[in-house]
C-alpha cells in the first residue's frame, strides 16, 4: 500500500515546495479582499458570503489540482467544503445552528484523514484541563436549546484537536489555531463581546484552515529518530 494514502506525519517534500509557493498567492489575496471589504455594518448577503468563502473554496481547488491525488487530500477538500458551507451559514444568525452542523462535519472529515496513528493518548489531558473550564462557563450562557448542540459541536472539536496535536506538523497548529477561532466565536457570541473579535476568528480560522490543506505535502516516511 502506497503509505501516502495513509496520511502518515513526516518531513515536508522538498520538492514541492516552489510548486505550491506559486499557488498560495491567490489564496492570502482572497484572504485581504475580504478582510477589507468587511465592516460590521454589513447587512447578510450572498455575496457577502461568496467573498467569506473565497479563501476556503481556493483552497479546495488548489489541493484538487497540485495534490489530486490520495484519500487524505480528498478528505481534506470534503472537509474545506463543508467549512465553506458553515461559513455561508454563519453569516445569517438564524442559520446558526446548520453552519455549526456544517462545521461538525468538517471536523469528523478531519478526523478521518488524521487517522488514529500515533495514539498518544496523554494529549488528552492537557485538552480536557483547558476544554472543560471554558465549556462550563460557556454553558452557563446558553440558551436552553443550545446546550445539546453545542456540547455535541464541542466533543467533535476536541476530539479533532486531539488527533490533530497527534499528527504533529501544519496539521498541529492547523488545530490549535481551529479551537481558538472556534473559543473565541463563542464566548463573543453567548458570554461577552469581544473587541475586534471578528478580526481575531476569522485570521486565526483561515490560518487553521491553509495549515492544515499544507499537511498534504508532508512526506509519508515518519522521522527514523
Amino acid at each position: 500500500m502506497d503509505a501516502r494514502e495513509e496520511g502518515l506525519p513526516g518531513k515536508a517534500r522538498f520538492s514541492a515546495q516552489p510548486r505550491v509557493g506559486r499557488w498560495l498567492s491567490p489564496f492570502f489575496l482572497t484572504c485581504a479582499v475580504y478582510f477589507l471589504l468587511w465592516s460590521p455594518e454589513n447587512q447578510p448577503s450572498w455575496v457577502g458570503a461568496l467573498v467569506k468563502c473565497l479563501p476556503i473554496l481556493y483552497l479546495v481547488v488548489f489541493l484538487w489540482t497540485v495534490y489530486p491525488g490520495g484519500s487524505y487530500s480528498l478528505l481534506l477538500q470534503g472537509a474545506l467544503l463543508c467549512s465553506a458551507v458553515g461559513d455561508s451559514c454563519l453569516v445569517w444568525p438564524e442559520a446558526f445552528l446548520h453552519g455549526m452542523a456544517a462545521f461538525a462535519v468538517a471536523h469528523l472529515l478531519y478526523l478521518w484523514a488524521f487517522g488514529l496513528a500515533p495514539l498518544k493518548p496523554g494529549l488528552l489531558l492537557p485538552i480536557l484541563l483547558a476544554s472543560i473550564p471554558y465549556y462550563g462557563l460557556l454553558l452557563w450562557h446558553l440558551p436552553p436549546d443550545m446546550v445539546l448542540p453545542l456540547t455535541a459541536y464541542s466533543l467533535v472539536l476536541a476530539v479533532m484537536l486531539w488527533r490533530g496535536l497527534a499528527r504533529g506538523g501544519s496539521t498541529c497548529w492547523g488545530a490549535l489555531l481551529f479551537t481558538l477561532s472556534d473559543a473565541v466565536l463563542a464566548w463573543n457570541i453567548f458570554v461577552h463581546p469581544l473587541p475586534h473579535a471578528h478580526l481575531v476568528v476569522m485570521a486565526t480560522y483561515y490560518a487553521a484552515q491553509i495549515l492544515i490543506a499544507l499537511s498534504a505535502f508532508q512526506s509519508p516516511r515518519l522521522k527514523s529518530n
